[in-house]
């Protein structure tokens, strides 16, 4: 084993990561140089300099200290890392397989709990048992959710860019540290030449005892924890795909300086419409690429940014009515197929009307196929039309993220506060030309689950019937 150069322990606090450096020094062809990328030191607590460098020169070049651990002679070196640590050397040391990752992980609650009592004690470290301090502490629900968080998304994060970039790591929990088997199996892991032959005793648990004995409100912790969704029971597993800025389908105007970034299968025409009034037809811009945007915000530093969210039930809909009922151009004709083999839907012929009760039929088909795509349960494609608003925002913000969200539901006043914030009068909106049955007319309860079912996050957003004025 072995091969690498160096190595990061990738650990949280009060993870046991001073016990582990404790042995992995303990070997003498590693070492391992603290908490060195620590923003509030440089190594170590009180100290000025590591490998002849100040806490300045690193933080000026990160790069630079990891240079000078790796002409150490005769050692692997390595460092360990926390979560809060210098981002621009994590990026580096994850995406490079001549580093040796160590994920040292423990209960977060007993992380917890004790980060607390060493706060409460300023007690970090433990070598003599006669000078322990002991306390009892508060637990805080919304302070331990941010701390759970926080160590969750630090983990995902090493988890994706290790699967990204095709590498392994040694994971270690709290409770191998007292295994002497798997702290030399770590060390041969790193290029150890021989195992040891006994753990350090340097080091004591500072914390003995249930998580009850610790803590001041054991029930009311209890009670809390009891609300968290620990094994993700309200967490669908997020199949679509993320959708990208859209950019050639924004409009922009000069005079006054708006941008529209339409939601694919939203009232795009009447916001069209609407600009048009406004700028007229030949001060809009459209199709641009990202750079002529960038151009755009540069040249209009008072511009705002707009987007539009439709109910999922009326945004649905319309897509239904626009690109499957009909068979001319632009229909979605494969998914139009598809519907009627795959969810024995009705589809009429061009130009037969349907009666209310088949295309709600119809129409209840097109949501349970939406939700069948959507969780990549179909070989048809997940077209924007039918993405999720959220997904389509999100894209949006990987280049600008709209200044105002306005509902469909009150679009002209939204479109009038754009106005009036360029001090100008908001000309009038158009209605919206019908296409297939009003909504109202065929909606029933049925189809209201099918949304929920479908477009959750969007429905909740939302939060109320698509045909209510709020």
């Amino acid at each position: 084993m072995g091969g690498f150069s160096y190595f990061v322990i990738l650990a949280g606090m009060r993870t046991g990561s001073n016990f582990l450096e404790s042995n992995l020094n303990a070997f003498p062809d590693l070492t391992c140089h603290g908490e060195a990328y620590n923003p509030h030191f440089i190594g170590y607590p009180k100290r000025d300099t590591l490998l002849g460098l100040t806490a300045a020169q690193r933080d000026a070049d990160p790069l630079r200290l990891l240079a000078a651990m790796r002409a150490e002679s005769g050692v692997v070196p390595g460092f360990r890392f926390f979560h809060d640590h210098d981002p621009r050397i994590l990026a580096h040391v994850l995406g490079d397989p001549a580093c040796a990752k160590i994920v040292l992980t423990r209960n977060t609650l007993e992380s917890y709990v004790s980060w607390k009592i060493a706060q409460e004690t300023g007690q970090w470290k433990l070598t003599n048992v006669k000078h322990h301090r002991e306390a009892q502490v508060r637990f805080d629900a919304a302070e331990f959710q941010r701390f759970q968080s926080e160590n969750a998304a630090f983990h995902a994060m090493i988890r994706n860019a290790l699967q990204e970039t095709g590498q392994g790591a040694f994971w270690v929990d709290y409770s191998d540290l007292q295994s002497l088997e798997v702290i030399n199996g770590l060390g041969a892991y790193l290029g150890a030449a021989a195992p040891l032959p006994e753990l350090q005793k340097n080091l004591k648990r500072q914390n003995p005892g249930s998580l009850r004995d610790k803590v001041k409100n054991a029930d009311e912790m209890e009670a809390a924890l009891a609300r968290f969704d620990i094994y993700g029971l309200g967490v669908a597993p997020q199949i679509e795909p993320a959708r990208n800025a859209g950019v050639p389908n924004y409009l922009a105007a000069e005079e006054p300086p708006l941008l529209f970034q339409p939601i694919p299968a939203g009232p795009t025409a009447r916001v069209r419409g609407w600009m048009e009034a406004l700028a007229g037809a030949e001060g809009l811009t459209t199709g641009m690429t990202q750079k002529d945007l960038r151009q755009w915000l540069r040249r209009n530093k008072a511009h705002r940014g707009f987007t539009v969210v439709s109910h999922p039930l009326t945004r649905a809909h319309r897509v239904f009515c626009e690109r499957i009922l009909p068979t001319g151009e632009g229909a979605f004709l494969e998914i139009r197929g598809y519907l009627g083999r795959a969810f024995e839907a009705p589809m009429p012929e061009e130009g037969v009307a349907l009666s209310p009760e088949d295309h709600r039929a119809c129409f209840a088909a097109f949501l349970k196929f939406v939700k069948a795509n959507l969780a990549g349960q179909t070989p048809m494609r997940m077209d924007p039309a039918f993405a999720t608003q959220a997904a389509v925002i999100h894209g949006f913000s990987q280049v600008i993220a709209p200044d105002l969200i306005i509902r469909e539901a009150t679009l002209e006043l939204g479109l009038a506060y754009l106005a009036a914030e360029q001090g100008i009068d908001a000309p009038r909106l158009a209605e919206e030309a019908a296409k297939g049955p009003d909504l109202a007319e065929i909606y029933d309860a049925d189809l209201e689950k099918l949304c929920k079912d479908v477009y959750g996050r969007d429905y909740l957003a939302y939060g109320f019937k698509p045909w209510d004025k709020r």
